[in-house]
């Protein structure tokens, strides 16, 4: 959808400043890389009850399958529509957009919140945009879990490996009283991969690249079309978008 049809659409998107041009601020610290993720709603929708990237990257990060909901692990998870965007777009039912999934993992944000009150520094941003962790410091404190205001990160409570069918030996085991989320799959880029998310999405979805590369596919496609991000009235300029 092109930027004038989606704001006549949305309306109110204007006054959250829930589009993609704000991302671009001025006031951002300048860097030599932000990698973003962007999805393209529409053609994620095409493919019905879809999971091919939510199984790829938990099968890759080892990501523990455990049936209760308060203790399960996500790097990357679907959501309603009207759920996650429920406090920006008003009258979501009538569009008939409330229902639809939405693909949601770590926003990676340019201000992250989890990063300024980890007390060992065990979570932190490169240089790059991506917010890592480092299992080995993380102490389980999980001030981060409740600075994220996008449920991003979870906390293990119990031995991953009794939950995994297959443990990939190339990607390490968290232990209990580790916090964890998606790393943008950061070990992949540093070989000249994309991330596993963006590799096996059979509709191409799913985007990847450096925003600040004029010439990248992901900033091309932001500059055409309308990006938009979750809770963009707290200031902490998130690394994915949405497009519809």
């Amino acid at each position: 959808m092109k930027r004038r049809d989606l704001l006549k659409f949305f309306g109110m998107g204007i006054v959250f400043g829930l589009f993609s041009p704000y991302l671009f601020s001025s006031t951002e610290k300048k860097t030599e890389k932000r990698y973003v993720m962007a999805l393209e709603l529409k053609t994620c929708w095409s493919l019905k009850d879809c999971r091919v990237c939510v199984d790829a990257c938990h099968e890759l990060h080892n990501v523990p399958d455990i049936g209760d909901e308060k203790e399960k692990i996500m790097w990357i998870w679907v959501r309603p529509f009207g759920e996650v965007f429920k406090n920006e777009f008003p009258d979501l039912k009538a569009k008939g957009l409330a229902s639809l999934p939405v693909v949601l993992l770590c926003n990676h944000c340019a201000n992250p919140p989890c990063v300024k009150v980890c007390p060992t520094r065990s979570t932190w941003k490169r240089k790059d945009g991506i917010v890592m962790m480092d299992y080995h410091r993380c102490i389980g404190c999980r001030y981060c879990m409740a600075a994220c205001p996008y449920g991003a990160r979870s906390f293990n409570w119990k031995e991953a490996k009794n939950y995994l069918r297959k443990i990939n030996p190339d990607f390490p085991l968290r232990t209990i009283g580790v916090v964890e989320k998606c790393n943008f799959c950061e070990e992949r880029l540093a070989t000249g991969l994309l991330p596993r998310c963006v590799e096996v999405c059979p509709v191409s979805a799913l985007k990847f690249g450096d925003l600040l590369d004029d010439k990248s596919s992901v900033s091309d496609l932001l500059r055409e079309r309308v990006g938009i991000v979750r809770k963009p009235h707290l200031g902490t300029n998130p690394s994915v978008f949405y497009i519809l």
